[in-house]
């Protein structure tokens, strides 16, 4: 990701009042043999709704980069980062670091952290407590592109 200086793509989570809705078919579509769809939306369905748990401390950001493929999370996906969560051992996370943001998993020590790529060609990195590190925010979901 690039320095909070750059151009970024951060967007804050739509408010009630912008929140759009849209159908939602009533059943779930069969990820092995196909099963009948119900022709009709059963109900509507808002993302904000679903997948923003605190709107004032949400946002969304997309990925730059291929280190985190390894949990699912590609170049170009839509990330939703809850800045109300307290960071925990093992979470997903926005982290900045010396004034660069990136995406890893978090491991906590108690000098410092690591911020672990799921991208073997990528290297860990290594946070004391001295250092120009914070947790910007939890990753809660990604939303995937199939271009």
């Amino acid at each position: 990701m690039k320095s909070p200086d750059t151009e970024q793509h951060f967007f804050r989570a739509a408010t009630s009042d912008e929140q759009r809705e849209l159908p939602l078919a009533g059943a779930a579509v069969a990820a092995g043999f196909p099963s009948p769809a119900d022709d009709m939306p059963d109900t509507p369905l808002d993302l904000n709704r679903e997948l923003v748990r605190n709107p004032a401390s949400t946002f969304f950001v997309h990925v730059a980069g291929d280190s985190m493929t390894g949990d699912g999370i590609g170049d170009g996906d839509l990330l939703v980062v809850d800045r109300s969560i307290e960071p925990y051992d093992g979470c997903i996370a926005v982290c900045c670091v010396e004034g660069e943001f990136t995406v890893k998993r978090v491991k906590f020590e108690r000098d410092g952290a690591w911020l672990l790529p799921s991208n073997p060609r990528y290297e860990p990195i290594r946070v004391d407590r001295e250092g120009d590190f914070t947790v910007w925010g939890v990753v809660r979901h990604a939303v995937k592109s199939f271009r």
